[in-house]
């Protein structure tokens, strides 16, 4: 009797040793995936930064020559495009679109970028993914 309950058993752990593999695997390729995703949002906010850098140091010459400086450096949105546009012809990471947005005192950039990311066909279907940042800057004079 014991010879036939043995027999019938047999082969009854691959199954779980397989599960197992594969549960393994997919942990092994979502923090690899997660890590290329983490490491792209890196790249999109230096380069976001250095534009908002860039775009606050922007000034409107003509309202500097007509009114001086204050505490702050005026502002205007075609001089902070201007300079966003300058900043990102010069790096060397391309964005999909980007923004800015202004008060006259303070910048605000936004930047988007669709990036594939490894295993992006197992997690995302082959669609690339959405990376976006924002930055901004103030550019203050001293008194």
């Amino acid at each position: 009797m014991r010879g036939t309950g043995d027999a019938a058993e047999r082969g009854s752990t691959l199954p779980l040793v397989l599960v197992c593999w594969l549960v393994a695997a997919l942990m092994a390729f979502g923090a690899i995936a997660a890590s290329d995703a983490f490491l792209e949002q890196q790249q999109v906010q230096s380069v976001c930064d250095g534009a908002a850098l860039a775009a606050a140091n922007a000034t409107d010459e003509a309202t500097v020559y007509a009114t001086g400086v204050g505490t702050t450096l005026p502002l205007t949105r075609a001089s902070t495009q201007a300079a966003v546009a300058d900043q990102l012809a010069d790096g060397g990471t391309p964005l999909d679109s980007w923004g800015t947005e202004t008060d006259g005192v303070d910048v605000t950039v936004r930047c988007t970028r669709h990036v594939e990311i490894a295993f992006g066909w197992l997690f995302l279907g082959g669609r690339p993914l959405e990376r976006t940042a924002v930055a901004g800057a103030r550019a203050p004079t001293v008194p």
